[in-house]
């Protein structure tokens, strides 16, 4: 072979590389549409991590991700969602409430959404059926937890209380189904029930103030993703005001809240992470189903019911998930 030719395959061989590379497809880019903030979700985008993980999509590696934060500013997330759009990501996960899915679903109907859902979808217009949800939305829900059962168990645990305060985001869809709920739940229970709405942190204080007048036995905090996002001062404010308080999920008596009933966010967060890598696979949300909740968690905060004078009964402790010490 000639010495010209040798050149001209070493050439053509270090290029073959380089055109392999070129004609590779480029990395999925999943956009990421929350409610909250990146501080206080860190815990649950690493769930949704390790669901996408598991459907076989590491971030970095095999696919992308494009987050957007409304910071607890729901009237950013219509925004936020056209952006997404305009990126061309090919599936977009919306979690912190149906607000966020609500935006994402009317920003696009070629998009694949995954969400969490906070009510009822298909009473929020959200799916056409859990079964077959229709559309280019399905997700997992919080839906099953129950409003009344925590409300048993705050008047288990305070089984003096005559009235209890339901503290609401007024914003948020699900409330109507709350109220109604726990409206039904206080008669059984013989339980007087008052009303406190909070949408922004300055109503926090002022319903916290409403709690010093009316002095109820005990407060309710709605599941809500203000609530979450501001689980910190909510706790506070608890503390402060010395009011034993049920909440929703585990992330609350572990910053110091008294005690929780509900659904795990993280497993629903990593639900979704398993659904949204199936979709990158080709698979259709309109025949996805929605996923709803099978452990519920109940979870003590003991050093909190001290603070506050509760004796917690041996029975209660017994039916715990979680003791915290």
């Amino acid at each position: 072979m000639k010495r010209r030719e040798v050149i001209t395959l070493l050439g053509a061989t270090a290029a073959w590389p380089f055109a392999a590379r070129a004609q590779q497809p480029a990395m999925p880019v999943i956009g990421f549409l929350n409610s909250a903030s990146a501080s206080a979700s860190e815990h649950l985008v690493q769930a949704f991590r390790d669901g996408l993980s598991e459907a076989g999509y590491v971030e970095g590696r095999n696919v992308a991700m494009e987050y957007r934060w409304a910071e607890g500013q729901i009237d950013r997330l219509p925004s936020l969602a056209a952006d997404l759009v305009r990126r061309h990501v090919a599936v977009i996960v919306t979690s912190g409430g149906n607000v966020s899915a609500q935006a994402a679903k009317a920003a696009t109907s070629s998009i694949q959404i995954v969400s969490t859902i906070g009510g009822d979808p298909v009473e929020s217009g959200l799916v056409a059926s859990f079964n077959r949800p229709g559309g280019n939305l399905t997700g997992a829900t919080l839906f099953a937890y129950s409003a009344a059962k925590r409300l048993e168990l705050l008047h288990e645990l305070i089984p003096k209380a005559v009235i209890i305060m339901a503290l609401f985001d007024p914003s948020d869809p699900v409330v109507t189904l709350d109220r109604e709920s726990l409206r039904a739940a206080s008669k059984t229970l013989g339980l007087h029930l008052l009303f406190a709405n909070a949408g922004t942190v300055s109503e926090l204080e002022v319903a916290f103030e409403t709690v010093d007048r009316d002095r109820p036995d005990g407060l309710f905090v709605c599941a809500n993703p203000f609530f979450n996002l501001q689980r910190d001062q909510l706790v506070g404010l608890a503390a402060r005001h010395t009011i034993p308080t049920i909440y929703p999920f585990r992330e609350f008596p572990a910053a110091g809240g008294l005690i929780s009933y509900g659904s795990r966010l993280a497993d629903t967060y990593r639900q979704v992470g398993i659904y949204t890598g199936r979709i990158l696979k080709g698979e259709s949300p309109a025949d996805l189903p929605v996923v709803q909740p099978t452990k519920f968690e109940l979870v003590i905060n003991m050093k909190t019911a001290k603070a506050l004078g509760l004796v917690i009964t041996a029975g209660l402790i017994s039916v715990a998930d979680e003791v915290i010490e």
